[in-house]
């Protein structure tokens, strides 16, 4: 949340007039107080930026009208209460911009205002957390303050020893003050919630929620972690003229590299790490980069900051009563928003597991509306204590499938109600099985034939066409197919008196079948649906295995030779196979094939002695001896559209080619990325493999290496 004006009124809230822009000027003054205090703010980030740029067009149109309480002319977070600790110096906020125009303007601007070239920008994420200052005497820890009004803030020492990266002691005794963020990680935020619900507390929204309300805390019964990323670092009156010499001469990122070195965290050690650039081209492709990052980051951010990096630049450019005229924060789309929780469905998946799915009133959130959104469980549903008509913080970044973090429960009205859990098989009405945290019909499989052939039947398992779902629910209901295996024995004549089914159609069908029996045993593994699995571990595991005799025979300890699978899994795996021992065999009589293409049993790999596989199972490539393969020891990436002889190959059969021909696949360039496939618009990631000197391949390039393995890939 922010409280500075922006550029630019586009996607601003309209104020007709001089009421609603009071009316709008004390919902946001309540609202930023709320966040900065508690983190429970009434309006989510996206809904606050849109009503104070709606607020500064206001104030622009009419500036005799401005409110002396107009969050336009604050420090952000000056709502609060100040606390009783001055600052050194004032903790400023940052102006915004949302576009690359907008950015580029803000760095001519600054240009403009020094009289010549940036020398170097940092670009650094923005963390989703609460600003504090540290101050160090003599190296030790003496004093955690927050930000406050910007000019003095809240005490909140009582959390030192509690908050990770930010160290009781430095690695010297200098004297100093750190600056950054204190925020909870998802993990943190989940074992927070755990926590607090345990000693009878309601849940946090977010984490940012959860953060503020546990830097506040005295006197708790429990602790809960947060983390600590340094972002700044400036003197103190007592830190002596060398330290006070050096800290004003260095540019950001010294300073900052000064700081991790006194130990403390910073956001050096992340996927996202902050980077020194020279022009707005490559600061806008960082921009890409950290905001395609963004999903994979165990912890919040809400933008990128872009600062001036050297002393001398941050000087000429100054600062404003709000913020420094050398820095400002690329604000990235929301991807927390509040809505109303209307209901929760229950829904059966393939393996009988039954799964609640929220549904809410329809919200945008990251350029998509959101209707409904992941429960993970009714044991979830019950920690977080949702009802319904709840105001609930729903979450989405990227692509990843939107989830409820939490009710916001200080907006309960009393008129909301529980959430009615099923007493039997939402699907087939049999019992259910709740001895785990996932619920799962007692018939298992059995509950939802039609869901689990349609699944095995994919593109991506058998891949078997002209069988979608319609045609599964023909099947089942006239009463041919039961399971998997008996699509294979189905008959010409049998389908042949089924309605739409002419004799092409028909022919056609059977053909398709018939193809599917020699599909790779990845795929027919995949096909079976064995909790735990999905098509990339499907691969690993026939690929270490080569057969499926070896799997069948294999325990828990020789499951975990597979990369990815951990004790849990490996006894899942087993557990699951003993379950589809009838179907495997029925597949096996029905002539469907259950080896992998290229891959060696592990038994057989030890008789070819200690080099066949240098270092053991290595997850994508186990099963392939040493050097087998045009891309072994190879990490590949692929993006873009493909091509020529590659154009019909989805990515996951992209990712099981590049397997299969010994490499291993990854989804993004790295310094351990050996070849790029780029194909049509390959847009950041070609950028970064360029920037890293990467190997870059075009489809047809690409496919001429691997020329020898196409005729599997599909």
């Amino acid at each position: 949340m922010t409280t500075s004006p922006a550029v630019s009124v586009a996607h601003a809230t309209v104020l007709a007039d001089a009421a609603a822009y009071a009316a709008a000027v004390e919902t946001a003054t309540r609202a930023s107080a709320a966040y900065y205090e508690t983190g429970e703010s009434t309006l989510d980030d996206d809904a606050y930026d849109r009503l104070v740029r709606g607020i500064a067009a206001y104030e622009q149109e009419h500036p005799d009208e401005t409110s002396p309480a107009s969050p336009t002319g604050k420090v952000a977070g000056g709502a609060v209460t100040a606390g009783d600790v001055p600052h050194t110096v004032p903790m400023l906020s940052l102006d915004n911009v949302f576009s690359a125009e907008q950015l580029v303007a803000w760095t001519a601007s600054v240009e403009r205002r020094i009289g010549r070239p940036v020398e170097e920008w940092s670009v650094e994420p923005k963390l989703d957390g609460l600003a504090v200052a540290a101050r160090y005497e003599r190296g030790d820890l003496t004093r955690l303050i927050t930000r406050g009004d910007g000019t003095a803030g809240e005490d909140v020492s009582h959390a030192i020893g509690t908050i990770v990266g930010l160290p009781p002691s430095l690695t010297e005794p200098a004297t100093l003050e750190i600056r950054g963020e204190v925020l909870m990680t998802e993990e943190q935020f989940e074992r927070a919630n755990t926590v607090r619900v345990e000693h009878g507390g309601a849940p946090f929204a977010n984490p940012r929620n959860g953060a503020a309300g546990t830097l506040r805390a005295k006197d708790r019964a429990y602790t809960v972690e947060m983390t600590f990323f340094g972002y700044g670092a400036l003197a103190v009156p007592a830190s002596g003229a060398e330290l006070t010499g050096r800290l004003g001469e260095w540019g950001h990122s010294r300073i900052m590299r000064y700081v991790a070195d006194l130990g403390v965290h910073t956001a050096d050690s992340t996927l996202v790490a902050p980077r020194t650039l020279t022009t707005t081209e490559a600061i806008r492709a960082r921009i890409d980069e950290i905001a395609a990052a963004r999903p994979g980051l165990p912890f919040g951010i809400d933008g990128i900051v872009i600062k001036a990096d050297s002393a001398a630049d941050q000087a000429a450019a100054g600062c404003g009563s709000r913020a420094p005229r050398w820095a400002v924060a690329y604000k990235l789309p929301a991807v927390e928003k509040v809505t109303t929780l209307l209901g929760v469905e229950w829904n059966v998946g393939r393996t009988g597991i039954i799964a609640p799915r929220a549904v809410l009133e329809p919200v945008e959130i990251d350029g998509s509306t959101v209707t409904y959104a992941t429960l993970h469980n009714p044991a979830d549903i019950t920690r977080r204590d949702l009802r319904t008509g709840d105001k609930v913080m729903v979450y989405k970044a990227g692509d990843i499938i939107p989830r409820v973090e939490a009710p916001v429960a200080h907006l309960r009205t009393g008129e909301e109600q529980p959430v009615v859990f099923p007493e039997v098989c939402p699907q087939c009405g049999s019992g259910i099985d709740t001895s785990e945290q996932r619920w799962r019909c007692v018939r298992g499989r059995d509950c939802h034939v039609v869901a689990s052939v349609s699944y095995a039947a994919g593109r991506d398992q058998l891949d078997i066409e002209g069988l979608g779902a319609t045609r599964v629910v023909q099947l089942v209901d006239a009463g041919l197919v039961r399971d998997l295996a008996d699509l294979f024995t189905l008959t010409r004549e049998q389908l042949l008196a089924l309605e739409r089914m002419g004799e092409t159609s028909t022919d056609n069908l059977l053909a398709a079948i018939d193809t599917a029996r020699t599909r790779p045993l990845s795929r027919v593994f995949c096909a079976l649906g064995v909790r735990g699995t999905g098509r990339s571990m499907s691969r690993r595991i026939a690929r270490h295995f080569a057969g499926m005799e070896h799997i069948r025979a294999a325990d828990a300890k020789a499951l975990q030779q597979v990369d990815g699978i951990g004790g849990e899994k490996a006894r899942t795996v087993v557990a699951e196979l003993e379950e589809l021992a009838p179907l495997i065999d029925r597949l096996v009589a029905a002539g469907v094939n259950m080896s992998e293409p290229g891959a060696t049993p592990p038994a057989a790999r030890v008789e070819e002695g200690p080099g066949a596989e240098e270092h053991g199972d290595t997850g994508a490539g186990a099963g392939t001896a040493a050097g087998a393969g045009p891309l072994a020891g190879m990490t590949v990436v692929v993006t873009g559209a493909m091509t020529g002889a590659l154009e019909k190959l989805s990515r996951n059969q992209m990712n099981e080619l590049i397997e299969r021909a010994g490499g291993k696949s990854s989804s993004s360039v790295s310094k351990r990325t050996s070849l790029l496939v780029a194909g049509e618009n390959a847009g950041s990631k070609r950028d970064k493999a360029e920037q890293l000197g990467t190997r870059i391949a075009t489809p047809d390039e690409f496919a001429a290496i691997v020329a020898d393995f196409l005729d599997t890939a599909v």
